[in-house]
C-alpha cells in the first residue's frame, strides 16, 4: 500500500455513514409564494371580468352606472313611454335628495324676451312647492361666452347643483330658469336645440301680444337704471303700489322713426326661435293670456307635469294705465303706426 492510499484511508476512519455533511437546497418563503399567486390571479381576474364587459356592450363610467342604478330602482309604472325621455333621477354633488331621490326631475327653460311677463311668471312658478326655476342666469356675459359654458351652466342647473333663493334642492320635481333669446340662446341654437334634445328638456316659450307696451316698459326701466327712483335703488320688479306709481309717471319719448324697425326686430326673434325649437317639446304662451285668464296656469302646470296648486306673485303691475297716457309723443307714434300691421297695438291693452 502506498503512503497516499494509507493516509486516506486513516481520514476515512473518523467518519461513520451518519456524520456525512448533507447539504439541502434553501428553502423558500412561502408567504411571498402566496403573494405571488394571489396577485397573479388578482390580474386574472380583472382582465377576464373587461373581457366580459366588452362583449356585453358595457361602457364603464361610475356616473352613468350610478345613474342607472337609481332608475332601475326606482320605477314609476305611471309613466307612460312617450314621457320617459323627459323623466330624471338627478345625484346633485352638492348634497343628497334623501327621501326624494325617487322623485323624478322635469327640465325645462323659459324663453323669453325682457320685459314680457318672464319675471313675474317666475315668480308663479316658484310659489309652487315642487317648482325651482332659478332666475335669468345667462345675463352674466361670462356663462354665454361659448358653448361649453352654456352647456356647463345648464349641467349644473339640472343636475339641482345650482343655488338660488328659488331651489326646492331635495323635493323638486321640476327644474329650469328662464333664458333671454338675446342672450346667447339663438346664436347657438343648434347646439342647444341638440343639448335640449338629448337632455330632455321641455321649453316655455313666454311673449308679449302687444310689443309697444313692451317697448314701453323697456324704455322705462331703462330710465329708472340710470335715475333710481326708489330711494335711490333701481327696481326691475315692485311689490307695492305706491312704489308702481312712482314709476309710472315717467313718460318715454319714443323715438318713432325707428319704432317699427324695433317692433319688426323683436317679431323677427319670435318668429326665428319658434322655427328652431319647434321639434322639442314646447308650449307657447302669451303674457296677455296668462294675466286675464289664470286657468292658462293649469295648462303649465299640467305642462310641467307637476300636481295643481294655486298659483301666487307678490309683484305688482307698473304700467297699467292707456298708452296714450304713457308715451310722452303719444300723436307722433300714433302717426308711425297707422296703417301698420302694428297699428291694433295702439288700442290694445
Amino acid at each position: 500500500m502506498s503512503l497516499e492510499s494509507a493516509k486516506m484511508g486513516k481520514i476515512s476512519e473518523h467518519f461513520s455513514d451518519t456524520d456525512m455533511l448533507i447539504i439541502k437546497p434553501q428553502k423558500k418563503n412561502p408567504l411571498i409564494s402566496a403573494m405571488i399567486l394571489l396577485a397573479l390571479l388578482m390580474i386574472c381576474g380583472v382582465y377576464f371580468c373587461l373581457i366580459c364587459l366588452k362583449q356585453k356592450g358595457f361602457i364603464i363610467n361610475p356616473n352613468s352606472m350610478r345613474i342607472e342604478q337609481i332608475e332601475r330602482s326606482c320605477p314609476n309604472p305611471n309613466i307612460s313611454k312617450s314621457e320617459v325621455p323627459y323623466v330624471h333621477y338627478p345625484e346633485p354633488t352638492t348634497y343628497r335628495r334623501n327621501e326624494c331621490r325617487c322623485t323624478p326631475v322635469r327640465f325645462f327653460a323659459i324663453l323669453s324676451m325682457q320685459r314680457s311677463g318672464s319675471g313675474w311668471f317666475e315668480t308663479l312658478l316658484n310659489s309652487h312647492i315642487n317648482i325651482s326655476s332659478n332666475g335669468e342666469i345667462f345675463s352674466v356675459k361670462v356663462r354665454r361666452s361659448n358653448m361649453s359654458t352654456i352647456t356647463e351652466t345648464l349641467d349644473k342647473v339640472y343636475n339641482l347643483d345650482w343655488f338660488s333663493s328659488a331651489s326646492k334642492n331635495e323635493c323638486t320635481s321640476a327644474v329650469g330658469f328662464k333664458w333671454m333669446l338675446n342672450q346667447g340662446l339663438l346664436q347657438n341654437h343648434d347646439d342647444i336645440v341638440s343639448y335640449f334634445d338629448k337632455r330632455g328638456v321641455s321649453a316655455i316659450f313666454l311673449f308679449r301680444r302687444n310689443l309697444l307696451r313692451r317697448w314701453v316698459s323697456i324704455l322705462a326701466n331703462n330710465h329708472d337704471r340710470d335715475t333710481k327712483q326708489l330711494n335711490g335703488t333701481h327696481k326691475a320688479h315692485v311689490h307695492s303700489k305706491d312704489d308702481a306709481d312712482v314709476l309710472a309717471r315717467y313718460k318715454p319719448k319714443i323715438n318713432e322713426s325707428l319704432l317699427i324697425p324695433t317692433l319688426k326686430q323683436a317679431d323677427k326673434w319670435t318668429i326665428d326661435a319658434l322655427k328652431y325649437f319647434k321639434g322639442n317639446r314646447h308650449i307657447v304662451l302669451y303674457y296677455e293670456d296668462l294675466a286675464h285668464n289664470r286657468t292658462k296656469l293649469k295648462e303649465v302646470l299640467e305642462f310641467l307635469r307637476v300636481p295643481q296648486r294655486k298659483l301666487k306673485s307678490r309683484q305688482v303691475k307698473i304700467h297699467t294705465r292707456p298708452l296714450s297716457e304713457q308715451i310722452e309723443n303719444w300723436d307722433a307714434v300714433s302717426k308711425a303706426l297707422k296703417g301698420t300691421e302694428y297699428e291694433s297695438f295702439l288700442q290694445s291693452d
